[in-house]
């Protein structure tokens, strides 16, 4: 007697072995047997003419808080997402020091659920309350650390504010978080030190945790950013895994940038990396702003950015939206208060109004200065054989740098590029036929790597004992459908979903079910 049969699928277990006909059969949580169950009785999901593979696991999202506000998850699960690791690049949801500061270092916030914690075991239980529908673990995010003890600066930190983000780190992992992530590049954490964060990792290597960078540098001189991120988890003596490693800045940069984590390996650093799906990034337009010119709250920013001084000042400041100087690759998206410049390139925007960018981008965001938490860009930065290359890479994973989405409930009027495209975009790329990997092997990247990356034992694979986290989905039509103007539609091509053995997609549609879990470290 079996719960649930997953009846007459093509078999791919995550490990990146030959796919095979069988049956899979589920008793609780986990899977109970695979192989010819037609002897087998239980609740039977068809699986004719499908891939029957394991939960795709999401190792960079940023879903701390929408998974709060929305907790079904449904770009995810449309796409067989069973696993999210939020807490990245430095930003999610602990520790909580000044509240209202503490937004600078989190995507997706809503005004919905009350901000009424400040610790890891607070948000878990927070996140635990709202019943999300796949599971979730999370890293210490830097950038709360410095905001929590340092706060909005770009300064290096004292040693006795290095000695706080320490406690307020290993408490973090002592409560369930899986280790430590930076954002380097962002203004929350550029005045961090290189020793400082070599520092904060020292305690993992005891703990087996996993060091996740956002480099600092990830246009003009990525390698270097790369390079620092090595040198800080070997001098800490930690695993590596760095985030989105396909720089901005072209085809040499991006070589030298593989051929350094390759040479890291080759030396015995435990390295590995993750590339999100988008040809593009996706930020805000403040992030162009140094720590200090934001410190003070709207008022003290209007006053910055009316003064010429202090923009004198501010463009000295290397920021993610730097980009060489190039502001035809920095696009506008939509936005009430400038809708005659939507879907425009800054380099158009300033040269109708006879601005240089930088003055450009000051303007605007003092005109919206009220609503600028959703004043977004986009920045065209990578090709499609970029992408290939990356992905092709033995030691890349794909990744949604994105949070999770749905077009209906508390969440429809809102947008992250990536939440409804970054699985089934990866393996309509990789796997179609005459890709780059087989079927297996793109299933593998997408589930078995990334727990193992993880450290996830009984997850990411189809076999006995393991965890019934399962996407069943059909080969010839899985592929994602949302467009880069138009970024709220769903994937298609899944089946069915399970999230620790209950089905939470049936027949492609969803069952109501949210039977995910915090996974505490």
């Amino acid at each position: 007697m079996f719960d649930f049969i997953i009846r007459g699928g093509t078999v791919l277990d995550g490990t990146g072995g030959d796919p095979r006909q069988a049956d899979v059969g589920i008793v609780g949580e986990r899977i109970a047997a695979i192989g010819d169950l037609a002897s087998g009785q239980g609740e039977e999901l068809d699986a004719t003419g499908l891939f029957v593979a394991p939960g795709f696991i999401d190792i960079h999202s940023h879903s701390d808080y929408t998974l709060l506000a929305d907790p079904r998850a449904v770009s995810a699960i449309y796409q067989g997402v069973t696993t999210e690791v939020v807490g990245n690049c430095g930003h999610g949801c602990f520790p909580i020091g000044d509240p209202e500061l503490a937004l600078k270092a989190i995507y997706g916030y809503s005004e919905s659920v009350p901000l009424d914690w400040d610790s890891a075991s607070g948000y878990f239980s927070r996140l635990e309350l709202a019943e999300p529908a796949l599971n979730v673990m999370s890293m210490v995010p830097h950038g709360q650390l410095r905001l929590a003890v340092v706060g909005l600066t770009d300064r290096p930190s004292t040693e006795g504010e290095l000695d706080r983000m320490a406690r307020l780190l290993d408490t973090a992992l002592e409560e369930g978080a899986w280790g430590l992530s930076t954002g380097l590049e962002y203004a929350t954490e550029a005045g961090a030190s290189e020793s400082e964060v070599t520092r904060l990792c020292a305690p993992l290597a005891d703990r087996d945790d996993l060091y996740v960078c956002h480099a600092r540098y990830r246009d003009a001189g990525a390698p270097e950013g790369v390079a620092e991120a090595i040198r800080t988890a070997r001098a800490a003596g930690v695993r590596l895994q760095v985030s989105h490693l396909v720089p901005r800045s072209g085809d040499a940069e991006m070589e030298q940038c593989l051929e350094l984590v390759d040479e890291a390996r080759r030396k015995d650093l435990d390295v590995a990396f993750d590339v999100h799906t988008r040809l593009f990034g996706f930020t805000y337009l403040y992030s162009v702003l140094p720590p200090w010119a934001m410190a003070d709250g709207v008022d003290g920013l209007a006053s910055v950015l009316k003064s010429e001084e202090a923009r004198r000042e501010m463009k000295n400041f290397r920021s993610i939206l730097s980009a060489g100087g190039d502001w035809e690759r920095i696009e506008l998206l939509d936005h009430d208060t400038y809708p005659d410049y939507s879907r425009r390139s800054i380099g158009s925007i300033a040269a109708e109004r006879g601005q240089e960018g930088l003055d450009c981008i000051y303007d605007l965001l003092l005109g919206a200065i009220e609503t600028m938490g959703s004043l977004m860009v986009l920045i065209d930065c990578h090709s499609a054989d970029q992408q290939r290359a990356a992905f092709a890479h033995p030691l890349s994973m794909p990744a949604s740098d994105a949070t999770t989405m749905a077009p209906d409930g508390p969440l429809a009027g809102s947008t992250f590029h990536g939440a409804y495209t970054w699985a089934s975009y990866f393996y309509n790329f990789s796997a179609e036929p005459g890709g780059f990997l087989s079927p297996s092997e793109a299933v593998r990247r997408l589930s078995g790597l990334p727990a193992d990356r993880l450290g996830l034992s009984d997850r990411g694979v189809l076999r006995p004992r393991a965890f019934a986290d399962i996407a069943v989905f059909d080969p010839a039509v899985f592929r994602e459908k949302a467009t880069r103007y138009e970024p709220n539609i769903l994937a298609e091509g899944m089946m069915h979903v399970l999230v620790n053995g209950k089905p939470v997609m049936q027949a492609g549609r969803l069952s109501g079910t949210r039977p995910g879990r915090v996974l505490r470290r």
